[in-house]
């Protein structure tokens, strides 16, 4: 089922998405509709001690065309369900990259190994335009409302019912 007739269904961009595991053949897709991110498995199985973590295997290579970017985002059930979670996320797999997706884990329980087994869910792959910048030195740069303040410089969010 799709999206109600009053929305917008989503622009699409063609990912040419290449298996390279015969015994799981690449099989990218959301799981419903209007998600951002399509699952990624693991093609082997994977234990994850407290706070230990691995590069772990897609089986899946895409060819992305140029303006384009495949973010590696965490699962948020596992995060909360395990404390397992993407290291470097978001993970960037640039445009002319053709090699296997490889995610690294980490388990940040405590207390509770993670185990996954082959065909498990261990991350998302969302697919974003970019802009290319074009760095421009400069001596001086143009006033903002912000200037320089950096870290904390909004302010610490009042709670009324502590005023």
């Amino acid at each position: 089922m799709g999206f109600d007739a009053a929305y917008n269904e989503p622009e699409n961009t063609e990912v040419l998405v290449k298996s390279l595991d015969p015994a799981h053949p690449a099989d990218l897709h959301y799981a419903h509709a209007g998600d951002a991110g399509a699952d990624l498995i693991t093609t082997v199985d994977v234990t994850l001690k407290p706070f230990e973590r691995a590069l772990v295997p897609t089986g899946v290579a895409i060819a992305l065309p140029a303006g384009y970017v495949a973010l590696v985002h965490p699962r948020s059930g596992l995060a909360v369900k395990q404390g397992v979670t993407v290291l470097n996320a978001p993970g960037t797999v640039d445009a002319g990259y053709r090699g296997e997706i490889k995610v690294p884990l980490i388990n940040l329980d405590p207390e509770h190994t993670a185990v996954f087994h082959p065909g498990d869910r261990i991350a998302q792959l969302v697919i974003q335009r970019y802009v290319e910048a074009k760095f421009v030195p400069a001596e001086t740069l143009p006033g903002s409302d912000r200037a320089e303040r950096g870290f904390g410089s909004t302010g610490v969010a009042s709670n009324a019912a502590n005023s």
